[in-house]
């Protein structure tokens, strides 16, 4: 055999052993995937549970260039009802709605872990200094506060990510909605400035 034909075969040698390490490097990814795809699917994540428990309004007024002023307390709960799931809350801001229209800053809740089952509690201020409505929105909440039953949304967005054993996922959106159901009252006869008192307790939706 020729020295040239030596060096062909030898050539031919290491493409077939590279195609070996790489097919074989290829299969290990996958294997590892698919391990990884099977614990996900058997675990399966359940989105965290939120619970509206109060909200507490000391300032809700309307000016009269169509502006609002409000100050909210609120108290929410949330519960992770993961068995083997950890959450990790990496970002969560709460602001109030009404009618589609944010009415106050949005305020950060504390982030961190949440282990299985745990639950966490939340008792955050929502402020609005003077925001800016639409006739619309003024009209709605006149006649809202005039029938005596206002409702606005409490909303929490923010990044989490879940963790399984020593695994970490990458980042999910989340987004929560809670309706507040308040009733309305005059302090002061039909000139007061009206009171607005928490109905009950709501469950809140949750997207992830």
């Amino acid at each position: 055999m020729s020295p040239k034909d030596c060096g062909k075969h030898g050539s031919q040698h290491r493409r077939k052993l590279y195609r070996r390490i790489f097919a074989s490097f290829m299969l290990l990814i996958i294997l590892i995937l698919f391990v990884i795809l099977v614990i996900w699917l058997v675990l399966r994540p359940t989105k965290p549970k939120f619970l509206l428990q109060d909200t507490s309004v000391f300032q809700f007024d309307l000016s009269g260039s169509n502006s609002l002023s409000s100050n909210i307390q609120i108290t929410v709960s949330s519960r992770n009802p993961n068995d083997r799931i950890g959450i990790y809350y990496d970002r969560l801001d709460v602001f109030a709605e009404y009618q589609n229209q944010q009415i106050t800053g949005a305020t950060a809740l504390p982030t961190g872990y949440q282990g299985h089952n745990d639950v966490n509690i939340w008792s955050p201020y929502l402020i609005g200094v003077s925001v800016p409505v639409s006739s619309y929105l003024a009209g709605s909440l006149v006649q809202d506060e005039n029938a005596g039953l206002l409702l606005i949304y409490i909303k929490i967005s923010g990044r989490l990510r879940w963790k399984v054993g020593s695994w970490i996922s990458g980042h999910y959106n989340i987004d929560v909605s809670c309706p507040a159901f308040l009733s309305v009252q005059n302090r002061k006869g039909n000139g007061g400035s009206p009171a607005f008192r928490f109905q009950q307790m709501t469950t809140c939706t949750v997207d992830v």
